[in-house]
């Protein structure tokens, strides 16, 4: 649910936030966080910077997320739903049985007090997880293995849900949120349902200093610099990119340049690609 700010100061009046009226005031499980989490400001292992525009920001605190739905055929009790600051979706707080702790995302529907589990032979309901091979065809997934007990590495945004489409043989045909189908194993874990926190992607900024406060440094155009700093920089008044072809500040090919290999390793598993090709 979106909720729209007063407008009480200009950076107010266009802004829209997403409800957390639903969410835990309080904080995070202090069990199921990284000791020693450190901000990389957009620098790599060498302290060079490899991708601009990333710096200050405030703290955040990394949550530990069961991505292999590890503890399996145990029933579990949604304590509580929690904003993540590290992500778009929220976390569900799931108490096990046997009194063990676990952050998962919650999908769209989970309630506080639902009970949820993973396993093979379980009922197919959002929040449970379980083998693709037992999912019915037609049903919305999401954090979903790409390899046999690696851990979800898919479909894991806030809003995103991915289809079953078919199965045959060991392989099932899964069609993902950028309409790519995909082949992926029948013994890779989903789970049901999509990813909660839909109204995420529609929310306004509002103001600059709201983009500083999440990490994100200012973008300068090229157009509008120096010629000896960007190739789109120069020239008499307003000049756009035109006839050249859009480049990188170091001269390389931007803007609609293919990266991917070609005879790439995963192509085998691609059945159709997001462009319906």
């Amino acid at each position: 649910m979106l909720k729209k700010k007063k407008a009480t100061s200009a950076g107010r009046r266009h802004q829209v936030t997403v409800d957390r009226s639903q969410l835990h005031k309080g904080k995070p499980e202090k069990t199921l966080l990284v000791s020693g989490h450190k901000k990389r400001q957009g620098r790599n292992s060498s302290g060079r910077i490899t991708v601009r525009h990333r710096g200050g920001g405030v703290k955040k605190k990394l949550r530990i997320i069961d991505w292999k739905r590890s503890k399996r055929d145990v029933p579990a009790k949604v304590v509580r739903l929690e904003y993540d600051p590290m992500r778009s979706a929220n976390l569900a707080l799931l108490q096990y049985v046997d009194g063990e702790k676990a952050y998962i995302l919650a999908p769209q529907g989970l309630e506080v007090g639902s009970q949820v589990i993973a396993g093979d032979e379980v009922e197919p309901k959002p929040g449970n997880a379980l083998p693709l091979k037992n999912i019915p065809i037609g049903m919305l997934i999401h954090n979903i293995e790409m390899r046999p007990m690696k851990g979800a590495q898919i479909v894991r945004g806030a809003g995103t849900g991915a289809m079953i489409q078919s199965k045959e043989g060991a392989y099932i045909t899964v069609q993902l949120p950028s309409k790519e189908m995909r082949l992926i194993h029948e013994d890779c874990f989903a789970t049901i349902g999509q990813v909660g926190n839909q109204d995420w992607k529609n929310r306004k900024i509002g103001k600059a200093g709201r983009k500083r406060l999440m990490g994100i440094r200012p973008t300068v155009r090229g157009v509008a610099q120096h010629p000896g700093s960007h190739p789109h920089g120069g020239g008499e008044g307003r000049s756009p990119v035109g006839m050249k072809h859009p480049k990188t500040p170091w001269g390389k090919h931007a803007g609609g340049k293919k990266t991917r290999k070609k005879n790439h390793r995963s192509d085998r598993w691609i059945v159709q690609n997001r462009k319906g090709k």
